[in-house]
């Protein structure tokens, strides 16, 4: 196994919840609010940044919705319906926007390294 193919399987079997713990180490930090400067639109909202820099309400949500998925959906988070991640949102009771564009987020990375 080459060193490129042996890190391509290490990165493809983050989980989900490793994957929230690795964009929980920006969430209101500095290079956090920069990102998220970064990326504001017209509006001056910045909801992709939140795919490198969520904020502490947005990480909470995110925290509640990993919490109620079960093992299999877990699993398979990279793989979720729209309909599946709207259903977890609405029994989380957060924004369907959010989690939607987190699992997106996570599925994107786990398509880049396979």
């Amino acid at each position: 196994m080459t060193k490129r193919e042996n890190k391509t399987t290490i990165q493809a079997k983050i989980s989900i919840e490793q994957y929230l713990k690795k964009l929980a180490r920006f969430s209101d930090s500095e290079y956090g609010k920069l990102i998220r400067d970064q990326f504001k639109d017209i509006h001056g909202t910045s909801e992709l940044a939140m795919l490198a820099a969520p904020n502490a309400e947005e990480l909470e949500q995110l925290k509640k919705a990993i919490a109620i998925m079960t093992p299999d959906e877990k699993g398979s988070a990279d793989s979720l319906t729209d309909e599946q991640v709207q259903r977890i949102a609405a029994d989380a009771r957060i924004d369907p926007a959010i989690l939607a564009i987190f699992i997106n987020g996570y599925a994107l990375l786990c398509k880049r390294v396979s």
